[in-house]
């Protein structure tokens, strides 16, 4: 991570309808910079928009980030040199908080507005579809390169330029990259393969204080902190103040 986290972009985008394999995909992963300040609002920067809502948007899914560290790692792997700002779907482009710093939970200050981290970015085809590179979707789960969402605590103006500035970290001290290799697994399948993630499972539960809430497939429900299963296969992570 640099020494001050630095917003180098912020994009917005709304949904359209585009041809893909012979039918019509109604998206917004289509995202470009914007010139000057920004408005950030509870469900979305002015100007931007997604297409499907069920797995994109919301409250808990306001805001998308990537790393220029990755748009660096996606340029030699691919060995391309047309990736602007806002290629990857992202809202915010930014130099620092990479996923394997950046904890669930870690506020942030950025401009006039709030920040509050919740969960890693699921991917899905489309970010594929806007690169014209269907393997992708796979890629950032396997390169550890997902980026994160964040939900608005303080509506604001932000614009390119801006510092970054930690307010809060995190209950349970669980990475944005952690999360992500938490997805798909229950602590027993770990356990029996030998990985990590049955520890990781273990430090989530103990993150979770009695009466918390855990956003599972996009809705919330208590659930109880002792456990150690998450279902379903994509869970949605998110500890509630």
């Amino acid at each position: 991570m640099t020494a001050q986290p630095e917003l180098l972009s912020v994009n917005v985008g709304l949904p359209k309808n585009v041809a893909w394999r012979g039918k019509t995909v109604y998206t917004g992963v289509w995202k470009y910079p914007v010139d000057g300040p920004a408005m950030v609002r509870r469900l979305n920067i002015d100007g931007d928009g997604q297409g499907d809502l069920a797995g994109h948007g919301g409250e808990q899914r306001a805001v998308l980030v990537y790393q220029a560290g990755s748009y660096r790692h996606w340029q030699q792997h691919f060995g391309r040199d047309d990736l602007g700002y806002g290629s990857f779907g992202e809202n915010l482009t930014v130099d620092g908080l990479a996923d394997d710093e950046v904890c669930i939970g870690d506020r942030y200050r950025i401009g006039a507005a709030e920040f509050e981290v919740t969960q890693p970015r699921v991917t899905c085809y489309r970010v594929g579809l806007r690169l014209g590179e269907p393997e992708l979707p796979a890629l950032l789960v396997s390169h550890h390169r997902p980026g994160f969402y964040m939900r608005v605590l303080r509506e604001g103006r932000i614009r390119a330029g801006d510092r970054i500035v930690k307010t809060r970290t995190g209950p349970g001290a669980l990475s944005v990259a952690e999360a992500d290799a938490l997805l798909g697994a229950t602590a027993a399948e770990a356990a029996a393969r030998g990985d990590r993630r049955a520890e990781l499972h273990a430090r989530l539960a103990h993150a979770l204080r009695p009466g918390g809430y855990l956003v599972v497939g996009g809705t919330e429900r208590v659930t109880d902190p002792r456990s150690t299963k998450l279902e379903p296969a994509h869970p949605f992570i998110y500890r509630k103040s």
